[in-house]
């Protein structure tokens, strides 16, 4: 039997050319498109509401700068810096001596000319009043006995007992007398009324005088006496016992804080959608917040910028708000309650030219770039004015750097973007 050399190297040849020609016999297969986990959520409606927010600085809803009306020096205090106080509660009183024996005259004085007015118009009529009822009372007797006079020689002459002339005497007389009593009952009753009436009239004045001193004495005693017009805190209190209390300058600061106002500063672009009425909140730097209203809009600008005051008035429970501190305001300007909402992780980073875009999930399990047209925005959402429908599902993680049209599968096994 015939025995055959086979040489290495040529049986790897040919080894290598067997693998070659059935690779090349093989169909040529098409490379896999990659998938891209995403998650996603569906566009739904809900409420949004525009938020304004801007620092503020506090202040208390009410305030008091006491200042005395008369200079006097201190006699006591009757309270600290720091205490509560209420409404008319004496807070402080000044030295008032002199006003007090200036209050006892000023009342005896009053109650004299009131004595002289109760006596004035009780007391008997003047002699002049007197003597004119006499000359009434013989006026009237010489008018009797002239009326007797001429009747009787009227039915005399009527007899033709007497002449004519004695008549006519008579008659005259008669109506002397008539008229000096006419007078006379006139001249009586002027004196009454003016005369009296003149007396009264001046103790009347006296003690209208008296009781405005009177009056005076008691409020310039009153003034010595520091009352709060207000519920609140004692602010302030710059003055100690016995110092001098000087015009204008205020002894005592009261400050109510049991609620606050905030004063912000509002662009004017915002300020159109702001109103009396408006709920609003107040941070303070510690962190707690406070709701509030708005309580005042400025019709006007502040000096020299775009910004217009609004104040906005909460509770201040605890009193850890306090007059001076800066806080963040959050006014709620607008609220919409079924808007077309999506989260804002799903708006596509903003690019000037080609405006707010989001990613959709479509059926085909492709993602397809939408261009949409948002409206107030929230710090978790936004409202979608055109380019989505309500149940779409839009791409919320997983979407960083995605092509329009790429496969994508939506799971909960997307990882976030970093």
């Amino acid at each position: 039997m015939p025995t055959y050399k086979i040489h290495l190297p040529i049986l790897l040849t040919g080894c290598v050319l067997l693998v070659i020609a059935q690779a090349c016999s093989r169909p040529e297969e098409k490379e896999s498109e990659p998938v891209v986990p995403v998650q996603t959520i569906a566009v739904q409606k809900g409420l949004v509401s525009r938020i304004i927010r801007a620092q503020a600085i506090l202040h208390p809803v009410n305030q008091a700068a006491i200042t005395p009306k008369i200079s006097a020096p201190i006699k006591q205090f009757y309270v600290n810096r720091g205490d509560r106080v209420r409404k008319g509660q004496l807070l402080a009183e000044l030295e008032n001596r002199d006003l007090s024996a200036a209050a006892v005259e000023a009342k005896g004085n009053y109650d004299q000319a009131a004595a002289n007015l109760r006596h004035t118009t009780a007391a008997a009529l003047p002699d002049e009043i007197a003597k004119s009822q006499g000359d009434v009372r013989s006026n009237k007797e010489a008018l009797d006995a002239a009326r007797k006079v001429y009747e009787s020689r009227k039915k005399l002459f009527d007899e033709g007992a007497i002449p004519r002339k004695q008549l006519d005497e008579a008659q005259v007389a008669y109506i002397q007398a008539r008229t000096l009593n006419e007078v006379a009952q006139k001249h009586l009753e002027s004196l009454q009324q003016s005369g009296k009436e003149a007396q009264t009239k001046a103790a009347q004045a006296q003690v209208e005088a008296a009781r405005g001193r009177q009056d005076a004495a008691a409020a310039q005693l009153q003034y010595s006496k520091i009352y709060s017009p207000i519920d609140g805190v004692v602010a302030d209190r710059p003055l100690y016992a016995g110092e001098m209390t000087s015009s204008g300058a205020p002894l005592l600061t009261v400050m109510d804080v049991s609620s606050i106002i905030a004063r912000a500063s509002v662009p004017i672009d915002e300020l159109h959608s702001i109103k009396v009425g408006d709920d609003a909140t107040i941070t303070a730097a510690d962190g707690s917040v406070e709701r509030a209203k708005v309580v005042v809009v400025s019709p006007a600008l502040e000096p020299n910028s775009t910004t217009a005051e609004v104040w906005i008035q909460g509770r201040n429970s605890g009193a850890h708000l306090h007059p001076g501190a800066t806080v963040q305001v959050a006014i709620v300007a607008e609220t919409i309650k079924d808007a077309l909402v999506i989260p804002v992780a799903a708006l596509l980073p903003s690019q000037e030219s080609a405006g707010d875009m989001v990613l959709v999930a479509g059926p085909d399990s492709l993602a397809h770039i939408r261009k949409i047209d948002v409206g107030i925005r929230e710090s978790d959402k936004v409202q979608i004015l055109k380019g989505l429908s309500q149940g779409e599902q839009v791409i919320t993680v997983g979407g960083f750097g995605l092509q329009d049209k790429t496969k994508v599968k939506v799971g909960t096994g997307a990882t976030k973007e970093e």
